[in-house]
């Protein structure tokens, strides 16, 4: 006998032993040997994180996938595995030695902190993955991997060493995001924007003659950084700018410094902007390094790598200037005070034009919280402009598909103006760099010290002793490789020959550039191909209210605590129901309490089928039932299975749940055993159409289970179990087959059947419009009907009854006066509601809720079609009212349709 209730608690630990004792994700099964593979990496989440509501909808998709195309029958590796995370990792151990009151880092030295680390990781690093598990997540377990595993590693260095072979990874001195807390270069993925209010300072610079000397003219600039004057080395006007034309090619002293730094005309200027001159500050400014490069203009660098003042000592900045003293004296401040203490400077020398409030982006450090500086310092780069070349054309060639579609204009653009690739971060835990460098400053790139040593002896003639390069590899570095490197690249693995390339890879639509690029890039320059098929992106998982989810804000939605709550099973149909193509997921608890609700009414569903003497029959063949509801019931099935498997293979994964959605709520629960109740229950009724309904029933359970199971595996799994205790040999419904109901579409039962459904959903439908008492009996009048509408009509004339709160049906040509009138497949029904309602009344009512509904629409198409209140307001405020704007749209046509009954027409 089946529980009462359906608790996903009791049940989900003991269905995920079941699958482990069972090996059913492993890949590479004995009875799978000649099947089809299927692929998917899961995109390695960081071994410090926890599942939030992100990793929630990103595993779920995939999830969903490979259970699908598992139990199409085909060879699936879900390759799971967690990254190394550099920083993120790096803080959480600096942080808990803080707590423990141990010595830093830099006090027990390199070796003894990465030990640390490695001992973290064991402890407590990747608890995500039993998270995962919680899920419900069907990834081949045995074969988890870590980006600092032994065989990654290796992968990782022969990439390196190959790539600086040939010439595509080099040392350059370039601008890079540097985290002065951190003390490392980060990515721009690590980078917040965040809106500043702050100062927008007007500065005169005098303008000198050819001699250096003094013109009295002067020319403002604007600048929100006035601490980084000190390093200007030019000045740019936009060349079209007539203000400026006479100036352009002229110099101007560099207030403070004294050092003469010439006008030049650059389209970067933009005359709208501030004075429409610009100070040019190469070594601090990302835009300016590239005005500099296209003027020729020095790059001298005035901060230090904790962001304060570098002026003692600092040949770029002593050469050829005569700094005041007050200048020199801001050596060693930290670039706030010597901000305040710049602009106070110039005040004091009436070169201050002005001053005017400025609210701006800042970049921040996402980790440190501090304001990241645009730094000049040696890195390791790669060129990364041919290997784009080759990732474009691979999706031009249709290698490779993006889903949603619109996503490959932006890949291109990207990948287009791609700029070379910073890989060093100068940081401790991570893929160190396999460089090592002699006394002389000589490079030595090898896959191992001996290697560097017998490189080095070869240069010397002798034994020479090598420092390797203390920085390590941008954690992105080891994820473009993770495809292949999980599978065993560089050897030649048989994994590595039956799943490479993979087929679908599902991720945020925020890390496009960052590691589905480099992905595409570093497969098809190493193993020319490309590394998978379709790229599915899908985009944010907000608040109910559209807001983006934030700590600070206090809107996060726990995914633990709802599985807590309601099950894993609730919360993955949710994300699965509102994953539309392109579109952020509001989510709000009550949708996945609902989907709980759905959870509760199928388990309900199967009891009641237990109660009815539904059990399976491996005799039944649904193809050849006799009645007409079981018919229609297994027709509707075949339907529901073709739209689910159409909206899978198509990534419409909205579309998919709708349908499973719709099939086993509104087909089976509400219609299909409502109208088997009375063979199920009933007195006199034939015995064999009984045991055919008992059996199609129990059959179309099982359909359910099958066809939910991607969706919801606990819940499925469970009913399966229970459903099938009679027959030990089936096994796992995760390892069962997809349902195949070719051939059980029935056109003469859903033309019958349908018809009744459809009349009774609208009789339903108008009294509910028409606020017809709930209890009250009204008749049905059927008008003009055609032979064999009456007859079917008549022959379930009692269901009709019944279901439809009717107190008699009647035949006639014409409409009764005062009746809202249905259309039905072509036939007119009739409902005479004098007496039971004021038609009048509600026809008032009716057009007082459609002039509402007309005027909200109306001003919310004003808002809307307000171009600077779409510039001005926030995202959610602005798809709140889109929303708002469906919603009454939909209930205006509803309204419209009532009204049309009521007319008559």
């Amino acid at each position: 006998m089946m529980d009462k209730t359906f608790e996903p608690t009791s049940v989900e630990a003991r269905i995920s032993a079941a699958w482990a004792e069972a090996d059913a994700f492993r890949a590479g099964r004995p009875e799978r040997a000649g099947a089809p593979p299927y692929c998917i990496v899961i995109p390695p989440p960081n071994v410090t994180g926890s599942l939030h509501m992100g990793h929630a909808l990103n595993n779920t998709l995939q999830d969903i996938l490979c259970r699908f195309e598992r139990m199409r029958g085909k060879d699936v590796l879900w390759q799971p595995g967690t990254d190394h995370a550099g920083i993120a990792t790096q803080m959480v151990v600096e942080r808990r030695m803080m707590e423990q009151q141990e010595p830093g880092r830099r006090e027990i030295g390199r070796a003894a902190f990465v030990e640390k680390v490695w001992a973290w990781k064991a402890e407590s690093g990747g608890a995500i993955v039993n998270q995962l598990k919680r899920l419900g997540a069907s990834c081949d377990w045995s074969r988890e991997r870590f980006t600092m595993d032994e065989g990654l590693s290796r992968a990782v260095l022969k990439t390196f060493v190959d790539l600086h072979r040939q010439g595509l990874i080099y040392r350059d001195k370039r601008l890079v995001n540097w985290d002065p807390k951190f003390q490392t270069a980060i990515s721009d993925l690590e980078v917040q924007q965040i809106e500043t209010k702050g100062h927008l300072w007007h500065f005169d610079y005098p303008v000198v003659d050819e001699t250096g000397t003094e013109t009295g003219a002067v020319i403002t600039v604007a600048t929100t950084r006035p601490e980084t004057m000190l390093g200007d080395t030019g000045v740019a006007v936009h060349p079209e700018d007539e203000r400026y034309t006479a100036l352009v090619g002229k110099r101007v002293r560099l207030p403070l410094v004294g050092r003469l730094i010439p006008i030049v005309a650059d389209t970067y200027s933009d005359p709208e902007k501030g004075t429409g001159a610009v100070k040019i500050t190469p070594a601090h400014d990302f835009n300016d390094f590239d005005v500099g490069r296209r003027q020729g203009l020095g790059v001298i660098n005035v901060l230090d790598p904790e962001g304060r003042m570098l002026l003692e000592g600092n040949a770029a900045f002593l050469d050829e200037t005569s700094p005041e003293p007050e200048a020199l004296a801001l050596h060693g401040l930290d670039r706030a005070q010597a901000r305040k203490a710049v602009v106070a400077l110039m005040e004091a020398r009436g070169l201050l034009r002005a001053t005017e409030p400025n609210t701006h982006a800042v970049p921040h450090g996402d980790r440190s919280g501090v304001v990241i500086e645009p730094y000049l310092t040696d890195q390791w780069y790669v060129n990364v402009k041919p290997l784009a070349e080759r990732a474009l054309q691979a999706v031009r060639d249709g290698q490779t598909k993006f889903v949603p579609e619109n996503y490959e204009k932006i890949f291109f653009q990207w990948l287009t103006n791609i700029e070379p690739w910073c890989i060093s971060r100068q940081l401790w835990w991570g893929h160190q760099i396999p460089v090592w460098y002699d006394a002389e400053g000589g490079i030595f790139v090898a896959e191992s010290e001996v290697e560097a040593l017998e490189a080095a002896e070869a240069k010397h003639g002798r034994s020479v002793a090598l420092t390797r390069d203390e920085d390590v590899l941008d954690t992105w570095f080891s994820s473009a490789l993770w495809p292949f490197s999980t599978l065993g690249w560089p050897d030649s693995t048989p994994e590595l020959g039956r799943f490479y390339p993979t087929n679908t890879l599902v991720t945020g639509k925020d890390i496009l550039f960052f590691w589905v690029a480099r992905m595409m890039m570093m497969g098809l320059h190493l193993t020319d191909r490309a590394p998978f098929d379709t790229v599915y992106l899908h985009t944010l998982v907000r608040d109910a209210s559209g807001a983006k989810m934030s700590k600070s804000k206090g809107n996060v939605v726990d995914p633990l605590e709802l599985i807590d709550q309601v099950g894993a099973d609730a919360l993955r149909f949710t994300l699965c129901a509102l994953a539309v193509q392109g579109r952020d997921i509001k989510l709000s608890t009550d949708r996945v309490q609902g989907y709980r609700n759905f959870a509760t009414k199928l388990w309900n569903a199967a009891r009641f089928a237990e109660l009815n003497g539904c059990r399976l029959d491996p005799a039944f063949d649904p193809r050849s039932a006799t009645g007409a509801i079981n018919r229609w019931a297994l027709t509707e099935a075949a339907r529901a299975v073709d739209e689910v498997t159409g909206a899978l293979e198509a990534f419409r994964f909205n579309d998919a749940a709708a349908a499973a959605y719709r099939f086993v709520w509104n087909i089976f629960c509400d219609w299909y055993l409502e109208l088997a109740k009375p063979v199920l229950q009933g007195e006199g009724v034939d015995p064999a159409i009984r045991a055919e309904t008992q059996a199609s029933v129990a059959f179309l359970i099982d359909q359910v289970a099958k066809l939910l199971h991607p969706f919801m595996p606990f819940l499925t799994e469970e009913l399966w179990a229970i459903k099938g205790a009679e027959l030990p040999e089936r096994g796992l419904l995760t390892l069962a087959s997809w349902p195949d109901l070719g051939g059980l579409a029935d056109a003469a039962a859903e033309a019958e059947v349908g018809f009744v459904v459809d009349l009774v959903s609208q009789i339903r439908s108008a009294r509910s419009e028409t606020n017809v008492p709930a209890a009250a009996q009204i008749p049905l009048v059927m008008v003009g009907a055609a032979p064999e509408v009456r007859a079917r009509v008549e022959a379930w004339r009692d269901t009709l009854l019944r279901l439809a709160r009717l107190s008699d049906i009647t035949f006639a040509e014409a409409p009764p006066k005062n009746s809202v009138q249905l259309l039905v497949r072509g036939s007119v029904a009739a409902l005479p509601l004098e007496g039971v309602v004021d038609l009048a009344a509600e026809v008032a009512r009716l057009k007082k809720e459609q002039g509402k509904a007309q005027g909200e629409i109306k001003k919310i198409d004003a808002k809307l079609g307000n171009a600077d209140f779409v510039a001005r307001a926030p995202e959610e405020i602005i798809e709140e009212n889109r929303e708002r704007r469906d919603s009454e749209a939909a209930r205006l046509v509803k309204i419209e349709e009532a009204l049309v009954r009521l007319s008559g027409d």
